[in-house]
């Protein structure tokens, strides 16, 4: 091979293996192929630029031009080795979903011909338009500048022919027009305010890092049936469409066999996975039919929401190559179960001490007991923000709907946690405690029971539930970027953090030891949390919610107003304190959630009156002609008793005749309502209009699914959900 190095062979040979046979190799061997990661930063960079760029990455230190120059040198070599001919800036903006522009890597050479030129100008920066991208009113029309910019701590990667660069977006003017910048900003927040509290126990502690996993829930259907279906295409759901006979009642499709298509899917788009590095784990059948789950190994949370960007980017590629189509709409069929992102998350050292999983000793689990408390009452304190964080037009459908988590933020614990948490509360003021260990040894102290990993039962209506080791926030939506979850919890729990250690520097200034501090500030925490936040029961019961209205914890069910929860007092403090969101970033905000939300009813609006008036009312006048013209001949045929025979086509001429002007006059009022809707100028006010009209929607659909039950099946425009919902 001469002077060839053997990495680089090795590289092009596992390349052209991988093109062919890929899926024949163990993932171990292609895992993070397509990403440059620190293995690729050691093979393509020299020592003091790799030291340089880890250190940025670890600890924040910036990088001097120079460097940034030789870390895109090493990023062009590899990249040219893999057939990249561009690059992007991939960055996160508030549509909910990725962007990016390609910029070849052809500069003229001067000489007359062409070279592939990438500097650290290029990596570090770029300039797209940031007028163009919702930004509620940060930049006018006319002020189009905002810049990208290199987020070093998630890893570049390729996708086809380009080098995918991951990079916060910001304005002109520094405010914060994405979702990767506020929340970078929160876990800084609560790494920084949770280092003082766990020096306490362990002095080595220097940075304490966010975990996130997600369970992305989707569904499939087949591509030729979703090209017939406008409103699939156009919003994503289904705005009409009678139940199917069979769906889920028998439960015979959640975790059975997959589906020989769709098992082909799965293991095609794992396989672009890990070529990303995303380390997915779990695949399974969902409840519904056509209902399908993966699910990724924890990871660092900024990490892992990139990952999830990039597998939501990847799944309809790969759907598509399979005749499939993927729908990541909350609630795509209704009558059926809508699907989720459960967001688990936890917090961890740099030590390797994960501070939401019960210790290996009583100083352990003390330290594991302190965390708990103090993130249930920031749930206590912020649930309205945390369901704000979570609310929109399409997870409108799941909150609060019998299927997924209740429109109330409230926290499931499990027996043994409630149990502890009733014991410590027990304990005279000052008593020293001790938490059982595995063995349950006695020391002569007042004794809590054990805690492991699974004694916690599951409570699948609670909306923020302890699974033994974390946290579960499962009312995400699945088509929303988990950031946005992520930065108003943690942002939250860093508050709360904060709070704690002052009061228990008061504590411990008092000469308190410290195992009897901290149990003197938490008792009055615990006695809070359990009387309002925590809750075992039915999430869905009529009873809970006005429980939880008595309680203080906020009950709204209306997207718009759930939104406004970011502009109380105490959101304004908190985001601002911490220096995640200005005022000014927070109002944009507001304003951007309001516009989406009205903007997608609108598009809904729009689409079923149109679907209404150009395919349903058709084909039912269309089956109505044909009844006539079979009650025209029966009376042809039967003179002396036509009546009598044609009593059944009568019956269906006069109800078709009835829900299509039911149809028709809902849809005008729709309409009507609409045009009024959109002469609001205030979002807010306009949000409220669009709440309504979203409302009017299934008033409009119920004599459609009538109709659909009558209409002649040949005659019927749509493929109907016993089509769609079920894969051969």
């Amino acid at each position: 091979m001469g002077n060839l190095r053997f990495d680089v062979v090795q590289d092009a040979f596992k390349k052209k293996v991988l093109d062919v046979t890929a899926p024949a190799m163990r993932p171990s061997e292609y895992f993070g192929e397509l990403v440059f990661n620190r293995d690729k930063m050691r093979r393509y960079l020299d020592a003091k630029v790799f030291d340089a760029l880890v250190d940025c990455i670890d600890n924040g230190c910036p990088l001097d031009l120079s460097t940034a120059d030789k870390v895109a040198e090493g990023m062009k070599v590899w990249a040219l080795e893999h057939g990249v001919t561009h690059i992007t800036h991939w960055f996160q903006p508030l549509t909910e979903v990725t962007a990016e522009k390609h910029d070849s890597l052809m500069e003229y050479d001067r000489k007359g011909g062409m070279i592939e030129s990438f500097n650290g100008k290029s990596l570090i920066q770029q300039e797209p338009d940031a007028s163009s991208f919702p930004n509620g009113g940060i930049r006018a029309t006319f002020e189009a500048r905002g810049y990208t910019a290199w987020d070093p701590t998630s890893p570049v990667f390729i996708q086809d022919d380009t080098l995918c660069i991951p990079t916060v977006f910001i304005s002109y003017t520094g405010e914060a027009l994405d979702y990767k910048t506020p929340l970078k900003k929160a876990l800084k927040a609560v790494s920084d305010a949770a280092l003082p509290i766990c020096q306490l126990f362990d002095p080595a502690v220097s940075k304490v890092h966010s975990y996130l996993g997600w369970e992305q829930e989707y569904f499939l259907v087949d591509e030729d049936l979703y090209a017939a279906r406008p409103d699939l295409i156009m919003t994503g759901r289904t705005l009409m469409g009678h139940a199917s006979s069979k769906d889920q009642q028998l439960g015979d499709h959640y975790f059975a066999a997959i589906p020989s298509r769709v098992a082909a899917f799965m293991k095609d788009l794992e396989f672009e996975g890990y070529k990303l590095g995303i380390p997915l784990k779990t695949r399974h059948n969902e409840v519904a039919p056509n209902q399908f789950e993966l699910a990724p190994i924890f990871g660092e949370c900024n990490l892992s929401n990139d990952q999830n960007q990039m597998i939501m980017n990847i799944m309809n590629t790969v759907a598509r190559k399979h005749g499939f189509v993927v729908l990541l709409h909350e609630k795509p069929f209704d009558g059926i179960n809508g699907s989720g992102k459960h967001n688990n998350w936890s917090l961890g050292t740099d030590t390797g001490t994960m501070l939401l999983a019960p210790g290996k000793d009583a100083r352990g689990n003390l330290q594991f007991v302190t965390f708990f408390v103090n993130v249930l009452a920031a749930v206590q304190k912020h649930n309205s923000i945390l369901k704000a964080s979570i609310a929109s037009a399409t997870n409108a459908h799941r909150l609060g709907a019998n299927e997924a988590p209740p429109a109330i933020v409230s926290a499931f614990l499990g027996r043994t946690m409630t149990e502890v948490l009733h014991k410590l509360l027990e304990l005279p003021s000052g008593t020293p405690i001790e938490i059982a260990g595995k063995k349950e040894t006695s020391v002569g102290l007042v004794e809590i029971p054990e805690i492991f990993l699974d004694n916690t039962d599951r409570n699948r209506t609670s909306p923020f539930a302890f699974t033994g080791n974390r946290f579960e926030f499962r009312a995400v939506g699945s088509s929303a970027n988990c950031a946005g979850a992520m930065t108003t919890l943690s942002g939250a729990v860093a508050e709360q953090l904060i709070a704690f250690r002052k009061e228990l520097d008061k504590e411990l200034d008092a000469g308190k030891p410290l195992e009897v501090a901290i149990m003197d500030v938490l008792k009055p925490i615990i006695r809070s949390v359990i009387d309002v936040v925590c809750f075992e029961g039915n999430g869905y019961s009529e009873e809970w919610k006005k429980e939880a209205a008595r309680r203080g914890l906020d009950t709204e069910t209306s997207v718009p107003e759930m939104i406004k929860a970011f502009s109380t007092k105490t959101s304004v403090e908190m985001f601002t304190s911490l220096g995640i969101f200005s005022v000014k970033e927070l109002e944009a905000r507001n304003d951007v959630k309001w516009e989406m939300y009205s903007k997608k009813i609108q598009i809904e609006a729009r689409v079923m009156g149109r679907m209404a008036i150009n395919h349903v009312i058709p084909a039912a006048l269309s089956y109505q002609n044909k009844l006539l013209e079979n009650v025209t001949m029966m009376k042809e045929t039967f003179p002396e008793s036509y009546l009598e025979k044609a009593a059944v086509p009568l019956e269906f001429i006069d109800l078709i005749s009835s829900l299509i002007s039911d149809i028709r006059r809902k849809v005008d009022a729709m309409v009507e309502a609409r045009r009024k809707a959109n002469t609001l100028e205030s979002e807010y006010e306009k949000a409220k209009a669009y709440h309504a009209i979203a409302e009017s929607l299934l008033a409009i659909r119920q004599p459609i699914d009538k109709l659909e039950e009558i209409v002649d099946n040949d005659l019927w425009p749509l493929p109907k959900y016993r089509e769609i919902l079920f894969i051969n």
